[in-house]
C-alpha cells in the first residue's frame, strides 16, 4: 500500500513498552510494517506560538499535498504516450545519508528512512522560521508551476486548433498540405485554377462534363489530388471571367467550389507553424528532433530550432551543481523543472509531516519534551481497521475519552475542533503517496 500512519507516544518507559507491545501485534498479525520516524529537537517556544503554528502547518500540510498532486498530474499530461513511466519519474532526490543524498529514490523509500535536512531546514532556528521557509519555498514553486503549465497549456491549445483544421473532410479541413504549387496556374491575367469536390459516386460524370459546364474551361484540366471517404479534391483551369457561371453550373450538378487561393507565403508559414508548435510541445517532454506529422503528410528530418517556454530554467531551491548536472540527458525542460521541483515539494511536505507530529506532541504530552513517533504502513486495506483497533487498545490509556470515541462516534469530546474520526488518543497523521489515484 501507499498509505502511512505517522503516530507519536510519550517516551516515557509505561509508553516505550506500549510501543513494543504495538510492534509485537502489529507483526505476529502481520498488519503493517514499522518504523522509527527521527525528529529533531526543536526550539518550543510559548505553548501560544505552538497553538498557532499547529494551525498553521495543518494549512501547510493541506496546500504541500495538493500541490504535488497538481504536479504528479502535470508529468502524466507531459509524457503523454509514455505515461507507463510517469512513476520512475516522481522520484525524491536522496535523504537515506550523506554519501548518497544525490541519488534520487523512490517515495516510499523517503518516507521509511526519513532523515531531517538540516542544512536546508536549521533545527537551531525558531520553529516559526523553519515554518516560513517552507511556506515562501512552496508558495515559489506553485508559481513558477503556474506559469510553465499556462504556456504549455496554450501550446497545447494552439496545436489543437491547427491540427483540428487537419481534420474532418475535404469541405472543411485546411488544404495547406494536400495542395501544391504545381496543382495550379499562378500569375495569369486571363487563367484561374479552382478546386471542385466531386462526390465518390460521380466521378465518372465530372470527367464526362466538367469541361461543358461552362464557356472558356481548359480542355483535361482537371486532375484528383485529394480523396476522403465521401468524395475527392478535382483541379479545373478556366478562364476569370467564366468563374461566376462555372460555379453556378457545378452546383446544379452537386460539384462543390471549394474556396481557396493559393498563397505559396501564407500556406508556408501554416505548414511552419504547426511543425513549430508540435516541435515545441514534444521538446517540453524530450528534446531529440522527431519526425513530425501533419494531416496525412509526414515531413521526415523537419528539425526545428526551438526556444524554449518563459526564462531559462530556475534551479530548484539548494539544488547544487552536481545536481543539476545529474538530470537526465534529453529530457526537454518542462519535464525536468516538473522532476526536481516535485522532489523539493515532496521532501518539503514530509518535513511538515514532521513538525507536525513535533508540535502535537508537544501540546497533547506536555513539557519536556519526551516522545516517540513512529510510521506505520499498513500491508493491506482490510487490515486497516484491525490495525485502529490494535492502536486504540495499546494506547487507550493516553486519554480514556478519546479511545471510547473512536469506538463509539456519538460521544463528543469537549473543547475539540475537530471531527471525533480524526482524533485519537495518540498523535496521528496520515500520509497517502498514491499521488495519481
Amino acid at each position: 500500500m501507499s498509505e502511512f500512519w505517522l503516530i507519536s507516544a510519550p517516551g516515557d518507559k509505561e509508553n516505550l513498552q506500549a510501543l513494543e507491545r504495538m510492534n509485537t501485534v502489529t507483526s505476529k498479525s502481520n498488519l503493517s510494517y514499522n518504523t522509527k520516524f527521527s525528529i529533531p529537537d526543536f526550539k518550543v517556544g510559548t505553548l501560544d506560538s505552538l497553538v498557532g503554528l499547529s494551525d498553521e502547518l495543518g494549512k501547510l500540510d493541506t496546500f504541500a499535498e495538493s500541490l504535488i498532486k497538481r504536479m504528479a498530474q502535470n508529468v502524466v499530461e507531459v509524457m503523454e504516450d509514455a505515461k507507463g513511466k510517469v512513476p520512475e519519474n516522481l522520484l525524491a532526490n536522496g535523504g537515506l545519508k550523506e554519501k548518497m543524498k544525490y541519488l534520487k529514490i523512490d517515495l516510499t523509500s523517503f518516507v521509511t528512512h526519513f532523515e531531517w535536512d538540516m542544512a536546508k531546514y536549521p533545527a537551531k532556528q525558531p520553529l516559526a522560521s523553519v515554518v516560513d521557509t517552507l511556506a515562501k519555498q512552496l508558495a515559489q514553486i506553485e508559481t513558477d508551476l503556474k506559469s510553465r503549465t499556462a504556456a504549455y497549456n496554450t501550446l497545447k491549445t494552439n496545436l489543437e486548433n491547427l491540427e483540428k483544421k487537419s481534420m474532418g473532410n475535404l469541405f472543411t479541413r485546411t488544404l495547406s498540405d494536400i495542395v501544391s504549387k504545381e496543382d495550379f496556374v499562378l500569375d495569369s491575367e486571363y487563367l484561374v485554377t479552382l478546386l471542385v469536390i466531386v462526390p465518390k459516386p460521380s466521378y465518372t460524370q465530372w470527367q464526362k462534363t466538367y469541361e461543358s459546364l461552362s464557356d472558356m474551361v481548359v480542355p483535361r484540366s482537371t486532375k484528383l489530388i485529394a480523396e476522403d471517404n465521401e468524395g475527392g479534391l478535382f483541379t479545373v483551369t478556366l478562364f476569370r471571367k467564366v468563374i461566376d457561371d462555372f460555379k453556378t453550373k457545378a452546383k446544379e450538378n452537386k460539384f462543390t467550389v471549394r474556396e481557396f487561393y493559393y498563397d505559396e507565403k501564407e500556406i508556408k508559414r501554416e505548414r511552419e507553424e504547426l511543425s513549430r508548435l508540435l516541435s515545441d510541445k514534444k521538446q517540453q517532454y524530450q528534446t531529440s528532433c522527431v519526425a513530425l506529422k501533419k494531416g496525412s503528410a509526414t515531413f521526415l528530418d523537419h528539425k526545428v530550432k526551438v526556444t524554449p517556454l518563459g526564462n531559462p530554467d530556475r534551479p530548484a531551491a539548494g539544488q547544487t551543481d552536481r545536481e543539476r548536472e545529474s538530470e537526465g540527458e534529453g529530457e526537454g525542460p518542462l519535464l525536468r523543472w516538473l522532476k526536481v521541483n516535485f522532489s523539493e515539494a515532496f521532501i518539503a511536505w514530509i518535513h511538515i509531516k514532521a513538525l507536525r507530529v513535533f508540535v502535537e506532541s508537544v501540546l497533547r504530552y506536555g513539557l519536556p519534551v519526551n516522545f516517540q513517533a513512529v510510521l506505520l504502513q499498513p500491508h493491506k486495506k482490510s487490515s486497516t481497521k484491525r490495525l485502529r483497533e490494535v492502536l486504540n487498545s495499546v494506547f487507550r490509556h493516553l486519554d480514556q475519552v478519546a479511545a471510547a470515541s473512536v469506538l463509539d462516534a456519538s460521544v463528543e469530546i469537549p473543547g475539540l475542533q475537530l471531527g471525533t474520526q480524526d482524533y485519537f488518543p495518540y498523535v496521528y497523521f496520515h500520509i497517502d503517496l498514491g499521488l495519481l489515484d
